[in-house]
């Protein structure tokens, strides 16, 4: 399937709440009145687009629309106006779709880092391995380092991927400290002359506080090796957690300066809105988007296809 096609099949359950069930809200005709555009905000939010983003989409409504004759397909125009509005935020997170790599910061000199948090069962391991899989398809040596230590299966879950794509691994034992196995994953890719390090971390409630304290440490312990690093902090949700995804940015945010975010699970739910509330409310913006299990099922975020894919038939 090509990319757009790829995100219709992604994006479907939340397609069908917005295209199919609320569709069935607005019939050409009737004035659009105060109740329907109720019942409209309402489905907005069962996708967890967020108060925020449904009261500026409801309001644009009501300022543009309210108290005529139902135009179908002119109020589905708004919606989609201020859909990508709302994904742009700023403008400044555009990126050349024809690049797989525009969405990552790349170092000046030496080797790029890419930290990356979430919490357990976010699907951190398995966008770690797409992105080291985009960055090796584009040419580059990728290390890894297996920072995930209080999990033993999340040490062999990467360790699997890294010989499945040919890429080196920095591991240590169970309980092994994550810092060290980040200094030592940081000083290998130096010696190798390695394009990207990749560091996983341990799967983390963004509540422990400890355990984010210990993310902070990370970070300062890779810039001993490599001076500027982490050049990204990649946040791994999962959409199926819809608004508690929020709460996640914010934490991590706070921890690790994050620079982006991978949105994972996409093709398993009804709560794609949360990409809305995310951009709109933290100012972080989606780089990659998870559209299937497959290793190759990661595309870069553009606001226009996304919201294209919402409300195509």
């Amino acid at each position: 399937m090509g990319l757009f096609d790829r995100l219709k099949a992604g994006l479907k359950k939340t397609k069908d709440i917005l295209r199919t069930d609320v569709r069935d809200l607005f019939r050409a005709g009737d004035i659009l009145d105060d109740k329907l555009l109720e019942e409209f905000e309402g489905r907005l939010i069962r996708t967890d687009m967020g108060v925020a983003a449904t009261e500026r989409i409801v309001s644009k409504l009501r300022e543009d629309h309210g108290g005529r004759t139902v135009d179908v397909e002119a109020i589905w125009e708004t919606v989609r106006t201020e859909l990508r509005d709302l994904l742009k935020g700023d403008g400044t997170a555009v990126w050349d779709l024809s690049n797989a790599l525009s969405p990552l910061a790349k170092a000046e000199s030496g080797t790029t880092v890419i930290l990356v948090a979430g919490v357990n069962g976010a699907g951190k391991t398995t966008s770690i391995a797409k992105i080291a899989n985009l960055l090796q398809k584009n040419g580059n040596r990728i290390v890894l380092a297996a920072g995930d230590t209080f999990r033993a299966a999340a040490v062999e879950q990467l360790t699997m991927w890294s010989e499945r794509l040919g890429c080196a691994i920095v591991r240590k034992a169970s309980g092994s400290d994550p810092a060290a196995v980040a200094f030592e994953g940081a000083t290998k890719a130096v010696e190798m002359g390695a394009d990207y390090l990749i560091v996983d971390t341990a799967g983390r409630l963004q509540t422990q506080r400890n355990l984010m304290d210990e993310l902070d440490k990370i970070r300062r312990v890779i810039q001993k090796v490599i001076p500027g690093a982490p050049h990204e902090s990649l946040l791994v949700l999962d959409a199926t957690t819809g608004q508690n995804g929020l709460s996640q940015a914010k934490s991590f945010s706070a921890a690790v300066e994050c620079t982006g975010l991978v949105l994972s699970k996409l093709d398993g739910t009804a709560r794609g809105g949360v990409t809305v509330a995310i951009r709109q409310e933290m100012g972080i913006p989606v780089k990659y988007i998870g559209v299937g299990e497959g290793i190759d099922d990661l595309e870069i975020f553009d606001a226009e296809g996304f919201v294209d894919a919402l409300f195509s038939k």
